[in-house]
């Protein structure tokens, strides 16, 4: 399951991130790692994903949030 299968006010696991090096290296110097728990915060249909993670409140693009991989925690 990726980020965009996400649902609002649901907690998810990060398992994976599969992006160019560069974004993917952003991404973890912002605390988004693998096993960090986040929660959806609002996910509507041809918008981006907002999510809480470690206490900060990210918003990525559609594009990005398909290269998060997460689980139900």
């Amino acid at each position: 399951m990726t980020l965009v299968d996400g649902m609002a006010k649901k907690t998810y696991t990060v398992h994976n991130i599969q992006l160019a090096k560069e974004a993917e290296i952003r991404l973890k110097a912002l605390g988004l790692t693998d096993g960090t728990k986040i929660e959806v915060l609002n996910n509507k249909r041809g918008g981006s994903v907002i999510f809480n993670v470690r206490g900060t409140r990210l918003a990525v693009g559609r594009k990005i949030a398909e290269a998060i991989h997460i689980e139900e925690s």
